[in-house]
């Protein structure tokens, strides 16, 4: 069955549109955290901040919603998981909990989830829905991140957010406004 002839439903993300399988969702799963792994190679380091800029937010908060908060958090999950046990699939090609910018992966695996879940009611079907979507995912995935950067390198809260928030923030505008094209215009296709 090809994605053209699925009958699209309420409640569906992308990947309901394949023919559904437990070795599909492996793969969904596995693809998932793979692509986040090679986003997160994109990594360009931001003056005075521990942590660079990358694209593994990204794919982050494109694999939940693509692949809806359940198989989100488990690809999330296992390279959280994999990453911690030394497979070198964060930024820079680093593995390890004990890297500074490690609550970043904590987050992201929490938004991947909750974008998943606003994916199923809709969320990625419209370009101001995903902007929503796209920015309660990067907030949650700061709201986890600039604290555990605080604690971790041992600075106040305020140079946590000089040095992990703001000088993202243009960053992440732009992954969002390409999310808020992307996904609108896959269910567009997916719909003919």
């Amino acid at each position: 069955m090809s994605i053209a002839a699925t009958t699209v439903r309420p409640g569906q993300v992308l990947a309901d549109l394949l023919p559904a399988s437990r070795v599909r969702d492996a793969a969904l799963v596995l693809g998932g955290a793979a692509l986040t792994g090679l986003a997160a190679q994109i990594a360009v380091p931001v003056p005075g901040s521990p942590v660079p800029v990358t694209g593994q937010t990204f794919a982050a908060l494109l694999v939940g919603t693509t692949l809806g908060a359940g198989r989100g958090f488990l690809a999330l999950a296992l390279y959280a998981v994999a990453g911690v046990a030394g497979v070198p699939w964060f930024a820079d090609a680093t593995s390890g909990a004990g890297a500074v910018s490690f609550g970043y992966v904590l987050g992201m695996l929490l938004a991947s989830t909750v974008v998943g879940a606003l994916a199923r009611r809709g969320a990625d079907r419209g370009v101001w829905r995903m902007a929503g979507a796209m920015l309660i995912g990067e907030a949650i995935i700061y709201a986890v991140g600039v604290p555990y950067l605080a604690y971790a390198a041992d600075i106040s809260a305020s140079a946590a957010i000089a040095a992990g928030l703001t000088p993202f923030l243009i960053g992440d505008a732009l992954k969002a406004a390409l999310a808020m094209g992307l996904l609108p215009t896959a269910w567009k296709f997916a719909n003919r």
